[in-house]
């Protein structure tokens, strides 16, 4: 059966790649993974925004990315060092700081695609996230502690699970069956979609092998990180089920 993540939403899936904020402009510069990048995300029309979660030294599960402030805000410090109160201070001029419970509430018709950043957000997250498992999809560069989330997601009461896409060793796995043209049935188990850079160093990770497998077993295929529209096109034209995209405006004027 297809995940209701998936239904009655256009395809190809367009995911705004931590939200809009890259935009156009000369306003006060908007963070990734804030209220505003979500909220230019929606307004642009975005179905889908991936984004990703660590915990506060409260414990709180926040959207952010890296495991430290330094890129974003120029801080050494790491996100579970960190108050939530003074995380709500350092984000207020950049589009502000959300909670992935803020997030559902706030975009109640958006449907995310969450990233389980660290081993210690797994258990919180799945008990925030039961009540809208419909409308959520859960990844992980470990596949591990994807499970651990996604069970989480279910000890809590879920009436269904979240959708889910393969983590790096599932995907790898599933890359080397294709190329020996093995069914990759089992890595496939429970798998909603492939999320994958179409080459990772000199291996290009995108087949038609992969696509078609992936394909034969209801899994959708969902490339990042594309932001050229040719490339838009291109992948599409290809096969692919969805874009991440850092312009999920162009996407949207370029597929749809």
């Amino acid at each position: 059966m297809t995940h209701p993540y998936f239904t009655k939403v256009r395809h190809p899936r367009i995911l705004a790649h931590r939200g809009l904020a890259v935009g156009e402009g000369t306003g006060p510069i908007v963070w990734e993974n804030t209220a505003g990048a979500f909220a230019a995300a929606h307004a642009a029309g975005a179905e889908y925004v991936e984004t990703d979660c660590q915990v506060t030294a409260d414990g709180d599960v926040v959207l952010f990315h890296d495991d430290d402030l330094q890129r974003v805000a120029g801080d050494p410090r790491r996100v579970d060092e960190v108050r939530t109160a003074e995380l709500v201070e350092i984000f207020a001029p950049h589009g502000g700081l959300l909670t992935v419970a803020e997030m559902l509430e706030a975009f109640p018709e958006t449907r995310f695609n969450i990233d389980v950043k660290t081993d210690a957000v797994a258990a919180p997250l799945g008990r925030i996230i039961a009540p809208h498992a419909e409308r959520v999809l859960l990844t992980s560069f470990s596949d591990d502690r994807r499970r651990r989330a996604i069970a989480s997601v279910l000890d809590a009461g879920a009436t269904m699970r979240p959708a889910t896409s393969a983590g790096r060793s599932s995907m790898m796995l599933m890359r080397l069956l294709t190329a020996l043209r093995l069914s990759p049935a089992r890595v496939l188990r429970d798998i909603d979609a492939l999320q994958i850079p179409e080459t990772y160093g000199p291996v290009r990770v995108l087949t038609p092998g992969l696509l078609r497998a992936a394909h034969r077993h209801d899994v959708e295929v969902h490339v990042w990180t594309v932001n050229d529209p040719d490339d838009m096109q291109r992948l599409v034209a290809f096969g692919v089920d969805g874009i991440v995209t850092d312009r999920a405006d162009v996407a949207l004027r370029t597929l749809n």
